[in-house]
């Protein structure tokens, strides 16, 4: 693919991810897709034939950009704990747009569960690479036994802090879970 063809494909997936995270994955159409990303209707054709394939596209590149993440805290510090402690601060960090409209990976995979369950399985795959990533840092922590566990337990909380913060619009509330989940860590 050229150059300009990269470009066009990329506009496509950048307008297609933020449309699924702010309308959902139902909500938004091809036609959504198209305008938004300034391209003629027919064009898209070149790089997907349905709205399935894009969304393929779109959870490839949160998996690309979740692997740098997680790349970036392991460089960021060696302390399990430290790099727990850069997942939790994702979350406040996020606060605006988790109060607006929810947890990107949350959201999505609770709307295709729903409807979609095969398109689901791809979307999962974001929740498995953070759970092992959890796991590890909490095995590393001394906790081996119960490292699943605690990972499953932190994206629990993580979740329900952005369900919640969402559905009564509460950046507050979010920055004071948050700060609960810092403690339970700290205690660990």
């Amino acid at each position: 693919m050229s150059t300009k063809g990269e470009k066009t494909r990329a506009e496509i997936i950048a307008s297609a991810k933020t449309l699924f995270y702010e309308r959902g994955y139902a909500g938004t159409s091809f036609s959504d897709i198209v305008d938004a990303a300034g391209i003629y209707r027919g064009n898209i054709y070149h790089y997907f034939k349905t709205k399935d394939e894009i969304l393929q596209a779109v959870v490839d590149q949160r998996l690309d950009e979740f692997r740098a993440l997680l790349a970036q805290w392991e460089a960021q510090s060696s302390q399990p704990k430290e790099r727990l402690r850069l997942f939790v601060n994702m979350i406040a960090g996020r606060k605006n747009d988790l109060v607006r409209y929810g947890c990107p990976i949350g959201t999505l995979n609770t709307e295709l569960a729903k409807e979609q369950r095969e398109l689901q399985q791809s979307s999962k795959a974001l929740f498995d690479l953070f759970c092992d990533w959890l796991t590890s840092q909490f095995a590393a922590l001394g906790h081996a036994k119960e490292a699943r566990s605690l990972a499953l337990h932190l994206l629990c909380r993580a979740q329900g802090i952005s369900v919640v913060s969402h559905v009564y619009e509460d950046a507050k509330l979010l920055k004071r879970e948050v700060g609960k989940l810092g403690t339970w860590l700290d205690e660990l």
